[in-house]
């Protein structure tokens, strides 16, 4: 069964740092592009931050200095290190795994987990 479940989110002040975490079953976690998402209230889901398979990354504008994706290839999971948090970083937190397949791409999500920022 093909799965990501995160975790880490939660509640924090202004200024403060999560660690998210997505631990990927039932696929080959290293040959996949992994990204984190965010979904707020009443908007679309957007791009947070993405790692291909072969560790190259990129970020939204708004969280370039501040974001850190990283992935574990051993444990089959993908992080997102959140410093310097800001209450406009509030939202749901989404996992996401991608692969070119036979010219489709395949996706793969996570459930979400929660983040407040808010003092």
């Amino acid at each position: 069964q093909v799965q990501l479940v995160e975790s880490g989110g939660g509640l924090v002040q202004p200024g403060g740092s999560l660690r998210l975490s997505c631990a990927a079953s039932g696929i080959t976690f290293s040959v996949y592009d992994m990204g984190w998402y965010l979904q707020a209230p009443g908007k679309q889901r957007e791009l947070v931050a993405g790692i291909t398979s072969d560790g190259n990354t990129n970020y939204r504008d708004s969280v370039k200095g501040r974001f850190t994706i990283f992935r574990d290839n051993g444990k089959s999971t993908v992080y997102l290190q959140m410093d310097s948090l800001k209450p406009e970083d509030t939202a749901v937190y989404y996992c996401n795994a991608q692969k070119l397949i036979l010219g489709r791409y395949r996706n793969v999500w996570g459930q979400g987990t929660l983040v407040t920022v808010s003092s």
